[in-house]
């Protein structure tokens, strides 16, 4: 059981407080609720850009790292299509310096054109680097606008091509701070060494005085139900073949994602799972093959993915994965495997909560979803699905009509 307590303040920012003494640390965790998802498809790659303008300096704060290294504090931040995510963590005796730092940028980021070109310039050179020059660094650039027609996450969190990033202006810049990094937007999460009472007195000092902002509703244009099988083939400079299968899964908060969560863990979940037992060790079809879900917020993406050894053409490597998939549709997994997928859950989930850092992103991630306390009975969920449930979502999941498949062959 996490514990915690929470309140909100006058402009709507939600804090939530895990006490926990045991440590001398705290965290500072930020999430805003916005990621590539809520970009307009003419300037995608923002919510990412953004996430680095953030450590750019704010208007009383020249440089962020500095204040925060004196204090013997860390920082970072990721951003997803459904999230951006700061968080601090440094003695507890320091804490206020975190909610001195992570205000002054909520409420005044300086957006200066030197600070826009330095960050634009850091991520176009992310954009090479990570998506364009690495061996199948382009999939998921590939994939996404196979798997969605018409909902946002058609692009990936670096955005769909670099123009978009290199004619970033700094008035769209803004209006896009404007629009989501409010205090209505965002939940606060502060676990560690601290008590209530002060974090109270703290976040009304240095976060109340920000104005609300402007309540962002979303309307995001939904992906319809898929009824077609698509395929792509390029031929790259990649190391070996690779075969991509990707399904349409139902989101996040849709009761299907535990029954899907644990089929990617029987698939793919280490050497005992069925793909790499199957495929790599016994048929030795693979070098590797993994098995993965995005749970994303709205529609996501399950994912079958393998490099097929080098004499094995990729229609023997896709066909055998096929055979996989479709024995879970026909045959009911045994008690003993489910049970072993749902014991390894248990115990990564358990091991999760021992990391404070961990603990507050998991408070925050469910407060989003929306209530913190989820987080207390997500293992339950797990726990109750049954063999039949398993084999009702792989029928309504592994459907060639429900299914995009992308293959690199090597040139």
């Amino acid at each position: 059981m996490v514990k915690f307590n929470r309140f909100t303040l006058d402009n709507g920012l939600r804090v939530i407080v895990h006490e926990d003494s045991t440590t001398p640390m705290a965290v500072v965790n930020i999430l805003y609720d916005v990621g590539s998802r809520d970009e307009n498809p003419e300037q995608t790659g923002f919510a990412h850009l953004f996430e680095h303008l953030m450590f750019g300096g704010s208007v009383n704060i020249p440089v962020y790292d500095e204040p925060l290294q004196r204090v013997g504090g860390e920082n970072n931040a990721f951003t997803s299509n459904d999230i951006t995510n700061y968080y601090i963590t440094l003695p507890s005796s320091n804490l206020e310096t975190a909610f001195w730092l992570e205000s002054d940028r909520m409420l005044s980021l300086a957006f200066s054109e030197k600070s826009l070109e330095v960050q634009r310039n850091v991520v176009i050179e992310e954009f090479k680097q990570r998506y364009l020059n690495q061996p199948y660094g382009d999939v998921w650039l590939r994939l996404r606008p196979m798997v969605y027609k018409q909902h946002p996450y058609r692009w990936d969190t670096i955005g769909k091509n670099i123009d978009h990033i290199e004619n970033a202006k700094i008035d769209d810049v803004k209006a896009f701070f404007k629009q989501h990094y409010t205090p209505q937007n965002a939940i606060m999460v502060v676990g560690g060494d601290v008590s209530t009472e002060r974090v109270k007195q703290l976040a009304e000092k240095w976060f109340g005085p920000i104005p609300p902002g402007e309540k962002y509703h979303r309307n995001l244009p939904q992906e319809p139900t898929q009824y077609e099988e698509r395929r792509e083939t390029v031929t790259a400079k990649v190391p070996l073949n690779d075969v991509y299968i990707a399904f349409q899964m139902e989101s996040r908060l849709n009761k299907a994602f535990y029954p899907v969560e644990l089929i990617s863990d029987i698939l793919s979940r280490g050497n005992s799972s069925r793909l790499y037992r199957s495929l790599v060790k016994e048929k030795h079809i693979f070098s590797e093959v993994h098995a993965y879900m995005t749970g994303n917020l709205d529609k996501g993406m399950f994912v079958c993915e393998g490099k097929p050894l080098k004499d094995i053409p990729v229609e023997v490597a896709e066909a055998a994965i096929w055979e996989e998939l479709e024995k879970l549709k026909t045959t009911a997994v045994p008690e003993d495997e489910l049970t072993k997928v749902k014991n390894k859950t248990e115990s990564t989930m358990i091991f999760s909560e021992m990391s404070l850092l961990d603990k507050a992103m998991n408070l925050a991630y469910y407060e989003l979803l929306g209530d913190a306390d989820k987080l207390n009975h997500e293992i339950d969920k797990f726990l109750e699905v049954t063999p039949q449930q398993i084999q009702e979502e792989a029928t309504k999941l592994f459907r060639k009509d429900n299914s995009s498949t992308l293959i690199y062959l090597a040139e």
